[in-house]
Protein backbone atom coordinates (compact mmCIF):
# COMPACT_ATOMS: atom_id res chain seq x y z
CA UNK A 1 0.00 0.00 0.00
CA UNK A 2 1.46 3.29 -1.24
CA UNK A 3 -0.61 5.76 0.99
CA UNK A 4 -0.42 7.02 4.55
CA UNK A 5 -2.84 8.00 7.29
CA UNK A 6 -3.51 11.64 7.90
CA UNK A 7 -4.51 12.72 11.88
CA UNK A 8 -8.11 11.35 11.12
CA UNK A 9 -7.34 7.76 10.31
CA UNK A 10 -7.89 8.47 6.55
CA UNK A 11 -5.43 7.25 3.88
CA UNK A 12 -4.11 10.39 1.60
CA UNK A 13 -4.09 10.63 -1.30
CA UNK A 14 -0.01 11.39 -1.25
CA UNK A 15 1.77 8.37 -2.08
CA UNK A 16 4.92 6.54 -0.52
CA UNK A 17 7.65 7.75 -2.80
CA UNK A 18 6.45 11.84 -3.14
CA UNK A 19 6.59 11.46 0.74
CA UNK A 20 10.11 9.40 0.67
CA UNK A 21 11.04 12.61 -1.61
CA UNK A 22 9.93 15.22 0.14
CA UNK A 23 11.52 13.61 3.43
CA UNK A 24 15.11 13.47 1.48
CA UNK A 25 14.76 17.05 -0.14
CA UNK A 26 14.10 18.47 3.68
CA UNK A 27 16.89 16.33 5.00
CA UNK A 28 19.14 17.84 2.75
CA UNK A 29 18.02 21.22 3.62
CA UNK A 30 18.38 20.42 7.05
CA UNK A 31 22.03 19.29 6.31
CA UNK A 32 22.94 22.71 4.04
CA UNK A 33 22.20 24.47 6.96
CA UNK A 34 24.24 22.79 9.05
CA UNK A 35 26.95 22.80 7.39
CA UNK A 36 26.71 26.76 6.44
CA UNK A 37 26.32 27.04 10.33
CA UNK A 38 29.56 25.06 10.85
CA UNK A 39 31.70 26.69 8.35
CA UNK A 40 30.58 29.80 8.94
CA UNK A 41 31.11 30.02 13.15
CA UNK A 42 34.61 28.31 12.62
CA UNK A 43 35.93 30.30 9.64
CA UNK A 44 34.49 33.79 11.56
CA UNK A 45 36.22 32.77 14.95
CA UNK A 46 33.46 32.74 16.39
CA UNK A 47 33.53 28.81 17.75
CA UNK A 48 36.35 30.51 20.47
CA UNK A 49 33.40 32.64 21.83
CA UNK A 50 31.12 29.87 21.54
CA UNK A 51 33.26 26.90 23.27
CA UNK A 52 34.93 29.36 25.66
CA UNK A 53 31.91 30.57 27.49
CA UNK A 54 28.51 30.04 28.19
CA UNK A 55 26.92 30.10 24.86
CA UNK A 56 27.77 26.19 24.28
CA UNK A 57 25.76 25.04 27.42
CA UNK A 58 22.85 27.37 26.32
CA UNK A 59 22.76 26.09 22.66
CA UNK A 60 22.86 22.64 24.07
CA UNK A 61 19.75 23.22 26.20
CA UNK A 62 17.96 25.18 23.36
CA UNK A 63 18.84 22.03 21.18
CA UNK A 64 17.71 19.80 23.25
CA UNK A 65 14.55 21.25 23.85
CA UNK A 66 13.87 21.92 20.49
CA UNK A 67 14.43 17.76 20.27
CA UNK A 68 12.05 16.93 22.93
CA UNK A 69 9.42 19.81 22.08
CA UNK A 70 9.25 18.06 18.25
CA UNK A 71 9.34 14.84 18.98
CA UNK A 72 6.52 14.83 21.99
CA UNK A 73 4.04 17.38 20.43
CA UNK A 74 5.12 16.80 16.90
CA UNK A 75 0.80 16.09 16.67
CA UNK A 76 -0.16 19.20 18.51
CA UNK A 77 1.99 21.34 17.32
CA UNK A 78 1.26 22.90 13.47
CA UNK A 79 2.98 22.47 10.46
CA UNK A 80 4.83 25.90 10.58
CA UNK A 81 5.91 25.55 13.77
CA UNK A 82 7.14 21.78 13.54
CA UNK A 83 9.29 22.96 10.14
CA UNK A 84 10.50 25.81 12.35
CA UNK A 85 11.68 23.56 15.27
CA UNK A 86 13.70 21.14 12.86
CA UNK A 87 15.33 24.35 11.01
CA UNK A 88 16.20 25.37 14.78
CA UNK A 89 17.76 22.29 15.34
CA UNK A 90 19.33 22.49 12.05
CA UNK A 91 21.07 25.69 12.94
CA UNK A 92 21.96 25.23 16.31
CA UNK A 93 23.90 21.62 15.64
CA UNK A 94 25.61 23.56 12.99
CA UNK A 95 27.13 25.98 15.34
CA UNK A 96 28.20 23.19 18.07
CA UNK A 97 29.69 20.65 15.47
CA UNK A 98 32.22 23.62 14.23
CA UNK A 99 34.25 21.86 17.01
CA UNK A 100 34.89 19.06 14.56
CA UNK A 101 36.82 21.34 11.89
CA UNK A 102 38.78 22.74 14.91
CA UNK A 103 39.42 18.99 15.60
CA UNK A 104 39.97 17.12 12.63
CA UNK A 105 41.70 17.65 9.39
CA UNK A 106 39.06 19.18 6.28
CA UNK A 107 40.45 16.51 4.45
CA UNK A 108 39.58 13.69 6.93
CA UNK A 109 36.24 15.47 7.60
CA UNK A 110 35.42 15.25 3.50
CA UNK A 111 36.16 11.77 2.88
CA UNK A 112 34.53 10.99 6.05
CA UNK A 113 31.69 12.54 4.99
CA UNK A 114 31.46 11.04 1.85
CA UNK A 115 31.76 7.54 3.51
CA UNK A 116 28.56 8.25 5.56
CA UNK A 117 26.99 9.71 2.59
CA UNK A 118 27.42 6.36 0.49
CA UNK A 119 26.93 4.21 3.85
CA UNK A 120 23.41 6.08 4.41
CA UNK A 121 22.43 5.82 0.75
CA UNK A 122 23.41 1.83 1.00
CA UNK A 123 21.18 1.41 4.44
CA UNK A 124 18.58 3.67 2.48
CA UNK A 125 18.39 1.21 -0.15
CA UNK A 126 18.25 -2.02 2.09
CA UNK A 127 15.49 -0.56 4.50
CA UNK A 128 13.28 0.40 1.39
CA UNK A 129 13.52 -2.66 -0.50
CA UNK A 130 13.30 -4.72 2.08
CA UNK A 131 10.05 -7.13 2.38
CA UNK A 132 9.96 -7.09 5.75
CA UNK A 133 7.79 -4.80 8.09
CA UNK A 134 10.40 -3.90 10.68
CA UNK A 135 7.74 -2.34 13.05
CA UNK A 136 8.74 -4.48 15.61
CA UNK A 137 12.71 -2.85 15.71
CA UNK A 138 11.34 -0.70 17.47
CA UNK A 139 11.24 -0.71 20.83
CA UNK A 140 14.76 -2.72 20.54
CA UNK A 141 16.61 -0.33 19.15
CA UNK A 142 15.45 2.78 21.56
CA UNK A 143 16.50 0.44 24.23
CA UNK A 144 19.73 -0.27 22.84
CA UNK A 145 20.31 3.74 22.43
CA UNK A 146 19.18 4.62 25.73
CA UNK A 147 21.18 2.01 27.52
CA UNK A 148 24.44 3.37 24.99
CA UNK A 149 23.68 6.96 25.45
CA UNK A 150 24.26 5.70 29.52
CA UNK A 151 27.19 3.45 28.78
CA UNK A 152 28.70 6.72 26.98
CA UNK A 153 28.10 9.28 30.08
CA UNK A 154 29.72 6.68 32.87
CA UNK A 155 32.73 6.52 30.78
CA UNK A 156 32.91 10.14 30.28
CA UNK A 157 32.41 11.24 33.71
CA UNK A 158 33.53 8.02 35.59
CA UNK A 159 36.19 5.55 33.74
CA UNK A 160 37.37 7.74 31.30
CA UNK A 161 38.68 4.91 29.10
CA UNK A 162 39.67 5.61 25.60
CA UNK A 163 39.69 1.76 24.59
CA UNK A 164 36.10 1.76 25.84
CA UNK A 165 35.18 4.98 24.16
CA UNK A 166 36.42 3.00 20.99
CA UNK A 167 33.77 0.12 21.44
CA UNK A 168 31.17 2.52 22.37
CA UNK A 169 32.05 4.38 19.04
CA UNK A 170 32.03 0.95 17.24
CA UNK A 171 28.46 0.16 19.14
CA UNK A 172 26.54 2.88 18.37
CA UNK A 173 27.71 3.49 14.57
CA UNK A 174 26.95 -0.21 14.62
CA UNK A 175 23.07 0.41 15.95
CA UNK A 176 22.22 3.74 13.80
CA UNK A 177 22.97 1.54 10.93
CA UNK A 178 19.93 -0.20 12.15
CA UNK A 179 18.14 2.69 13.06
CA UNK A 180 18.45 3.55 9.79
CA UNK A 181 17.25 0.89 7.71
CA UNK A 182 14.63 0.77 10.30
CA UNK A 183 13.56 4.68 9.40
CA UNK A 184 13.53 4.15 5.61
CA UNK A 185 11.34 1.21 6.12
CA UNK A 186 9.21 3.17 8.74
CA UNK A 187 8.74 5.81 6.25
CA UNK A 188 7.84 3.62 3.21
CA UNK A 189 5.27 1.86 5.46
CA UNK A 190 3.91 4.67 7.51
CA UNK A 191 0.47 3.47 7.86
CA UNK A 192 1.87 0.85 10.22
CA UNK A 193 2.91 3.41 12.44
CA UNK A 194 0.27 5.27 13.68
CA UNK A 195 -1.39 8.25 11.88
CA UNK A 196 0.75 11.34 10.41
CA UNK A 197 -0.59 15.02 9.33
CA UNK A 198 0.06 15.13 5.69
CA UNK A 199 1.39 18.83 6.12
CA UNK A 200 4.34 17.74 8.49
CA UNK A 201 4.53 14.00 8.04
CA UNK A 202 8.00 14.59 6.02
CA UNK A 203 9.22 16.92 8.27
CA UNK A 204 8.88 14.31 10.77
CA UNK A 205 10.82 11.51 8.94
CA UNK A 206 13.14 14.56 7.33
CA UNK A 207 14.02 14.34 11.14
CA UNK A 208 14.67 10.88 11.69
CA UNK A 209 17.24 10.35 8.69
CA UNK A 210 18.77 13.57 9.58
CA UNK A 211 19.61 12.61 12.91
CA UNK A 212 20.39 9.00 11.55
CA UNK A 213 23.37 10.80 9.16
CA UNK A 214 24.59 13.07 11.57
CA UNK A 215 24.98 9.98 14.23
CA UNK A 216 26.70 8.05 11.33
CA UNK A 217 28.99 10.38 10.17
CA UNK A 218 30.31 11.79 13.92
CA UNK A 219 31.11 8.10 14.71
CA UNK A 220 32.98 7.48 11.60
CA UNK A 221 35.04 10.88 11.91
CA UNK A 222 35.59 9.55 15.99
CA UNK A 223 36.94 6.15 15.01
CA UNK A 224 38.78 7.49 11.98
CA UNK A 225 39.04 10.79 11.57
CA UNK A 226 42.76 11.86 11.78
CA UNK A 227 43.15 15.02 13.97
CA UNK A 228 45.66 18.03 13.74
CA UNK A 229 48.78 17.95 15.34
Amino acid sequence: MNNYMDTAGNYSGIGTNKLLGKSFIWMFIGMIISGGAAWFTYSSGLWMRVFTSGMFTGLLITELGAVVIFSFLFRRLPAFMVTFLYLLYALINGVTLSCIFVVYELGSIVMLFGVAALAFGALGIIGYNTKKDMTGWGVYLFVFLIAAIVIEALNIFLFKSDFTQLLINAGVLTLFFAITIYDVNKLKNTQNYGYYDVSKAHIYFAMQLYLDFINIFLRLLALFGKQKN
